[in-house]
């Protein structure tokens, strides 16, 4: 459950950060205490979906494995986290080719696979995932025909189909996605070069559009997004006006509408990275060119990343939870 030191929830419930209620992991949804997951995703030659769900331990550093399987293999979905469960939401699957509409749920304590558990308003791959306490969020994506700029919310508390409740400022896809207490927001984009380094936020506490409140340090694609409990944070990707790949790690505050500073580097600049979040931590697994390395970097302090593990299985374009 989404909470930030004295943020009154749903309920009059009022929590710091590290209280219980049923959180994923020291109070946030969009952080964990225990596990990273890397769910799907497209395997090390770009030819096949994967339906394998990995987790890596955020108490230690060490290797992923492979504990579950979701319904769909798919890659570019994007990842939601609840109290007790990762979701992947829509991307691409081969055989037939399709961009699906599908939800998948799989809890993170019993080790069952995935089902299938609702549907999202459009199938769209490479949209940018955020979570609430209440709600999963699916951002922007290629529908097949174009790009979109839809903002999807589907619920929690009970299993059932996303509704669209507003538009991001632009049509976009291949974006990063950061969550606070209070708001979602999404960064970079490869729709259009001159707005690719644009940061859009929206409400969680009502439907409605985001609004475009600052610049990233370089306009990217293909990226990744983290969530501290003050901070977004956008890593690596492929920048629109450079070739080759991108090592940075930008950094945006939640308190303030401004724009990002550079902070660190990752240990290797590549492309799809799946990201997910600790509550001390952000992470960057997988990607490409073909990686299954686990970098890891701190929020305490501006810093470069470390390689702390790798995934079972070399994957990108997967989708992050944590719990």
């Amino acid at each position: 459950m989404q909470i930030s030191g004295g943020v009154v929830l749903s309920g009059g419930i009022n929590l710091a950060p590290g209280g219980s209620g049923g959180s994923s992991g020291g109070g946030y949804s969009f952080q964990g205490s225990n596990f990273g997951y890397v769910s799907g995703g497209g395997n090390a030659t770009g030819t096949a979906a994967l339906n394998n769900i990995q987790k890596f331990s955020f108490t230690s550093d060490s290797n992923g494995t492979d504990v579950a399987d979701l319904v769909i293999a798919v890659t570019g979905s994007s990842g939601q986290t609840s109290s007790s469960f990762g979701y992947s939401s829509g991307g691409f699957k081969f055989s037939p080719n399709l961009r699906i509409t599908t939800v998948q749920k799989f809890s993170f304590t019993d080790g069952t696979n995935a089902s299938s558990v609702g549907d999202l308003t459009v199938g769209r791959q490479t949209s940018a995932g955020q979570s609430s306490s209440e709600n999963g969020y699916a951002t922007s994506g290629h529908n097949g025909s174009g790009t979109t700029n839809i903002i999807d919310k589907f619920p929690f508390a009970s299993d059932g189909t996303a509704t669209d409740v507003g538009d991001m400022t632009i049509t976009d896809q291949n974006v990063a996605g950061q969550s606070s207490a209070s708001h979602g927001y999404q960064t970079g984009g490869d729709s259009n070069p001159s707005e690719a380094n644009r940061i859009e936020k929206f409400s969680f506490a009502s439907d409605g559009n985001a609004s475009n409140i600052g610049d990233i340090t370089i306009a990217v694609q293909d990226t990744t997004g983290q969530s501290s409990t003050v901070s977004g944070y956008t890593s690596g990707g492929a920048p629109k006006f450079n070739p080759g790949f991108s090592n940075t790690i930008d950094k945006f505050p939640f308190a303030s509408d401004s724009n990002a500073t550079d902070v660190g580097d990752l240990t290797v600049s590549r492309r799809f990275t799946i990201g997910t979040s600790s509550t001390a931590s952000g992470y960057n697994s997988g990607g490409n060119p073909h990686q299954n390395t686990i970098d890891k970097f701190p929020f305490a302090s501006d810093g470069n990343a470390t390689d702390v593990g790798d995934l079972n299985e070399t994957t990108s374009k997967a989708a992050g939870s944590q719990y």
